[in-house]
């Protein structure tokens, strides 16, 4: 049981796509003793792993079929806007494929870059300011040329009128000009972050022209002019939303793209629960689903269609960091101020319990932010933490520098007593005060608050929490709002607890700000949803950001994770090392699997025969 309600924006998201044009290989000098160096691609610490002459992504399969389409299910119950870089409206799933980017990300390698709409890049010697030289074959759907007035225009509105999260990335972006039709200065501000220019490369491109006569800042239902792979095609508000192959994309030849982009069309359908979408899928309307619970991958494929091998059934191990899951509390609530209440109704969650009956022994509990990566705190701090920490004694809770935080073990019985009596100490330690079936807070308020979600799917693991804190005097109430009021409620802060998965890449960068910063807690849309403000935690997030060596941003985010975990902001939940996958047998894909993701809707195809004999035994 996964959430996946969260929104994202970073150059991860980005349309796979890169470079294969030939590279100076001279330096070239921009003054007496100052020279610029010229490269095919960017990463956090200077290294790539694909050399500058790769025909394809390791993971892609050249001559891969084009055809048919893919059919998913989106969760929700509407949206109202096809304007994804905004703060206003309610987006839908899957604008970011129809976008290029200047350079984007290869799936088998964390924080690294390489060339799309630009074919290169030349660096300054200090690394604040970076020349990018377009493609001038790129071109927009409606044919015009994508130019470096485009990326200028772009960068400058993104970064002054986008989402907060957007802005947040791009805050280091100091100017962007055009030197050319196909030349681009980006400069950046003094004490910049390590992943800026990757932030700043992996923004989509817009058209200038287009946006003269509409209003960007605006969410509105009309198919935006865009220059990628995808187009958007037939939609109807609440129902679907499909996306259609451009057939003369412009960089359907470039060797990243080999083997990439084979659907025809792809759909989203809109359900607002996950079960209606998952009956959608057994008849068939919908052909590829990712069961998020455990009890439905057990127990709901006992179907013919699964039977006679119609729908087949894949456990993929995911090689990705799990990120991190748990009921989160809003600190901004007087009811959560006190860490001391926070871990007390956190010993009501009986994971041993949940896990055998709910279920199936399937998932492991979550302890880190940086949980199955060389980045989880464990153990006492090594010499090199202590070095950082010394300076923040006093500062951070005392246990930061003995054994980092883990959620205790319970006896499995659903109601271990031993952990409810820590609560109930823990609560009267906090100054609350048991009258009569009543838990008050120190100001005589009853202790009680509101669980928040879009769908019932957590609702049985939510009542046995609950019991418990309500054994303990505590008035919990779980409330369902539809998608577009949930993201209102997210975006304004409006809530006690909700559940919410992040996930963190193998190099973190600028996501730390946007989870965990001060500023994100304190700006509308932000997505550091608990409201940490803690000095601490920024300063490590920005120690984090300038490391200079993937050793020392390990060692700093072990510390970071030892701080989070104090903070008791959250109740873990837990993770599953595969993804479930199940699908209609009309897809082939590649025998090796990134690292970063799956890639279903970028690197599976159509297979005509499996089609066809799948249909014939319907």
């Amino acid at each position: 049981m996964n959430s996946s309600k969260s929104f994202t924006v970073t150059r991860r998201a980005a349309l796979l796509s890169a470079a294969a044009l030939p590279l100076f290989s001279r330096p070239l000098r921009a003054g007496a003793n100052e020279a610029w160096r010229r490269t095919y691609g960017l990463s956090s610490f200077g290294d790539l792993s694909l050399p500058q002459s790769f025909d394809h992504f390791p993971y892609a399969q050249p001559g891969a079929p084009r055809g048919g389409q893919l059919r998913m299910e989106a969760v929700a119950n509407s949206y109202d806007s096809l304007n994804g870089f905004i703060l206003q409206g309610n987006p839908a799933i899957g604008l970011s494929i129809v976008n290029d980017s200047l350079m984007a990300g290869n799936l088998d390698e964390d924080n690294a870059i390489y060339g799309l709409v630009a074919h290169a890049v030349e660096i300054s010697p200090g690394k604040r300011q970076y020349r990018f030289y377009l493609r001038r074959e790129a071109h927009f759907h409606d044919g015009s040329p994508l130019t470096a007035k485009d990326v200028v225009f772009s960068l400058n509105i993104l970064r002054d009128k986008g989402h907060p999260v957007i802005r947040q990335l791009l805050r280091d972006l100091e100017k962007a000009e055009a030197q050319a039709d196909d030349v681009v200065l980006v400069s950046l501000r003094e004490n910049f972050g390590r992943d800026s220019i990757l932030n700043i490369a992996g923004q989509p491109i817009l058209s200038e022209a287009y946006y003269k006569t509409h209003d960007f800042s605006r969410a509105g239902m009309e198919p935006p002019l865009a220059s990628g792979a995808y187009k958007i095609g037939a939609f109807e508000q609440g129902r679907y939303i499909a996306y259609e192959r451009v057939a003369d994309y412009w960089g359907k030849d470039l060797p990243v793209n080999i083997g990439q982009n084979n659907f025809d069309l792809i759909r989203y359908d809109y359900f607002g629960e996950r079960a209606v979408g998952f009956e959608a899928f057994k008849a068939g309307t919908v052909n590829l689903h990712e069961s998020s619970t455990a009890s439905e991958w057990a127990t709901g494929y006992d179907f013919p269609a699964v039977r006679d091998g119609r729908v087949v059934k894949l456990e993929i191990p995911d090689r990705r960091s799990p990120g991190f899951q748990g009921f989160f509390f809003n600190l901004r609530r007087p009811v959560f101020k006190d860490p001391r209440i926070r871990e007390a109704l956190g010993l009501c969650l009986d994971f041993e319990w949940d896990n055998r009956n709910l279920f199936y022994g399937a998932y492991k509990r979550t302890v880190s932010y940086f949980e199955n990566t060389d980045m989880k705190a464990e153990g006492l701090p090594s010499p090199e933490e202590l070095k950082i920490l010394e300076p923040l004694r006093g500062k951070v809770p005392d246990e930061v520098f003995g054994l980092p935080f883990v959620p205790p073990v319970s006896d499995g019985s659903g109601q271990d007593r031993a952990l409810l009596k820590r609560a109930f100490e823990l609560l009267m330690a906090a100054g609350c005060k048991r009258q009569g079936p009543q838990m008050l807070l120190p100001s005589g308020e009853p202790l009680a608050f509101e669980f928040l979600e879009t769908t019932t799917v957590f609702e049985k693991v939510v009542q046995p929490m609950f019991k418990n804190m309500q054994l303990l005097g505590v008035a919990p109430r779980m409330r369902i709002v539809d998608s577009a009021q949930y993201k209102q409620r997210l975006d304004t802060f409006d809530f006690d607890m909700i559940v919410d998965r992040k996930m963190i890449g193998g190099v973190p960068g600028d996501e730390l700000l946007a989870y965990f910063g001060s500023r994100s807690g304190k700006t509308q849309g932000g997505l550091n949803l608990p409201g940490i403000d803690d000095p601490a935690v920024d300063m490590l997030i920005e120690k984090a950001l300038k490391a200079s060596s993937r050793a020392e941003l390990v060692v700093t985010c072990r510390v970071l994770d030892r701080v989070l975990r104090a903070g008791r902001y959250w109740i873990p939940n837990w993770y599953s090392p595969n993804r479930r996958i199940a699908a209609w047998n009309f897809f082939g894909r590649p025998k090796e699997t990134p690292k970063l993701d799956l890639g279903i809707s970028s690197l599976w195809w159509w297979d005509a025969e499996k089609a066809a004999a799948t249909k014939a035994k319907g």
